[in-house]
C-alpha cells in the first residue's frame, strides 16, 4: 500500500513562500559553501588518519584502547557532516560524484550504503514517524516509541535499560543487520546489477573488518585480545553517540506520530509532518552545525534536504520566523534536554 499525506493547500502555500524567502534572503555562495566542506573534510578525515595510524604506534594498552574509541568518533563525525548531505546530492551538482563519496564514507562505517540510502530517502523523509511506512520505526521489539503499538510488559522498565541496549546498535548493523537487509534492497531486475550490488555489499565488509581487525591484530603492537576489547568498547561508545542523537530528532515527548489509514492517507499534510515529527537542538548555532553536519537541524533538513546543511543556522533564522508567525511552534531542545526527553518519552510509552 502506498502512503500519501492529507493535502492542506494552506500549508503549501506556506511551504511555498518561505522556501521563496530562503531563496531570495540567503546567498548561496557555492566558493564558501566549497571551502567550508574542503576544510571539514581536511580536519575530520585528518581526525580519523591520525587516530588510525596511532594504533600502530601505541604501545600502552590504555591508550590503544581510548584511540579506538577516537576512530569510532571520527567515523561517525564524518558521516554526519558528510554522508547524510552526499546520500541527498546536496554537496556536489554531479550525483555520480555525491553517491561515490557517500559510498566510502559508509564503507568506512561498515553499514551497506544502498539498503541505507533506500531507507532513508525514500521511506523515513517521506513519512517520519509513521507506522508502517518509517522504516526507521522498525527498530526492535524491545523498545517502544509509537503510542499505538503493541505494549509489553517489559516495555515498563524500557526507559531503564534502553542505554545499554543502544550499545549494541552498530556491531548489530555491521554484523547482522546489513546481511537481514540484503535481499530486501537487491535489483528486481538485471543479472549484472545484481553482481555488482552483492559485489560492493561483500567489499564493503571485507574492507571494514580487514582494516578494524584483521590488519591492527597482525601490525599493531598489542595482542589479538586488546584489539577485540578496544573494537568492541569502540562499538559501544559509538552506538550510544549515534542511537542518542538520531533518537532526539525524532523521538521525544513533544513529537507527533500521524497515523495512516486503511486507504494509506497519513492524517496531517506533509508539511506539518516533517515540522512535527522532528526535534531540533541548538539549531543556530555553527559550532553545533560544524559538529553534528546539521543533524541538530532537523527540521530544514527534512523540509529542505537538498540544501547542504552549511546554510542550515541561515534557514532557521527565516523558517523559525515564519514558523511561529503562523502559530507553528517548532520542537526544539539541548542535546541533554532531548536525552531526557527521549528516556521519558521512553518512560511514557511504557506506561
Amino acid at each position: 500500500m502506498k502512503a500519501k499525506h492529507e493535502s492542506i493547500q494552506s500549508h503549501s502555500n506556506l511551504y511555498d513562500s518561505i522556501y521563496h524567502e530562503i531563496k531570495e534572503k540567503i546567498n548561496f555562495d557555492k566558493k564558501k559553501e566549497s571551502m567550508y566542506f574542503l576544510l571539514k573534510g581536511i580536519f575530520y578525515s585528518g581526525l580519523l588518519f591520525f587516530s588510525y595510524i596511532s594504533l600502530y604506534l601505541i604501545s600502552n594498552p590504555v591508550l590503544f584502547v581510548l584511540n579506538f574509541i577516537l576512530i569510532g568518533y571520527s567515523i561517525v563525525f564524518l558521516c554526519f557532516n558528510f554522508a547524510h548531505d552526499l546520500s541527498h546530492h546536496a554537496i556536489f551538482k554531479n550525483g555520480r560524484l555525491n553517491n561515490f563519496l557517500f559510498e566510502c564514507i559508509y564503507t568506512i562505517v561498515g553499514a551497506h550504503p544502498e539498503a541505507w540510502k533506500k531507507r532513508h530517502t525514500k521511506s523515513h523523509h517521506f513519512a517520519p514517524n509513521v507506522e508502517h511506512f518509517d522504516t526507521d520505526l522498525a527498530i526492535t521489539d524491545i523498545i517502544r516509541v509509537l503510542p499505538h503499538s503493541q505494549k509489553k510488559w517489559y516495555h515498563r522498565y524500557q526507559y531503564l535499560y534502553a542505554p545499554i541496549a543502544y550499545t549494541t546498535y552498530t556491531i548489530y548493523w555491521a554484523v547482522l543487520k546489513d546481511f537481514i537487509a540484503l535481499k530486501k534492497f537487491s535489483p528486481e531486475k538485471g543479472t549484472l546489477r545484481k553482481v555488482s550490488y552483492y559485489s560492493r555489499f561483500a567489499f564493503c565488509k571485507l574492507f571494514y573488518f580487514t582494516y578494524l581487525l584483521v590488519f591492527p591484530v597482525i601490525f599493531s603492537k598489542q595482542d589479538a585480545r586488546l584489539v577485540l576489547l578496544g573494537f568492541l568498547l569502540m562499538h559501544l561508545v559509538q552506538s550510544l553517540y549515534i542511537l542518542f542523537t538520531f533518537f532526539i530528532t525524532h523521538h521525544v515527548e513533544k513529537a507527533n506520530y500521524p497515523v495512516a489509514n486503511e486507504e494509506g492517507v497519513i492524517n496531517t499534510s506533509w508539511f506539518m509532518n516533517q515540522i512535527k515529527s522532528s526535534n531540533d537542538f541548538y539549531p543556530f548555532s555553527n559550532v553545533a552545525n560544524f559538529i553534528f553536519g546539521g543533524v541538530n537541524n532537523h527540521i530544514a533538513h527534512h523540509l529542505y534536504p537538498h540544501i547542504s546543511h552549511y546554510y542550515y543556522p541561515q534557514v532557521n533564522k527565516i523558517l523559525f520566523h515564519r514558523l511561529r508567525e503562523s502559530g507553528i511552534e517548532p520542537n526544539v531542545s539541548t542535546y541533554l534536554g532531548g536525552v531526557i526527553s527521549h528516556l521519558k518519552h521512553l518512560k511514557n510509552m511504557g506506561k
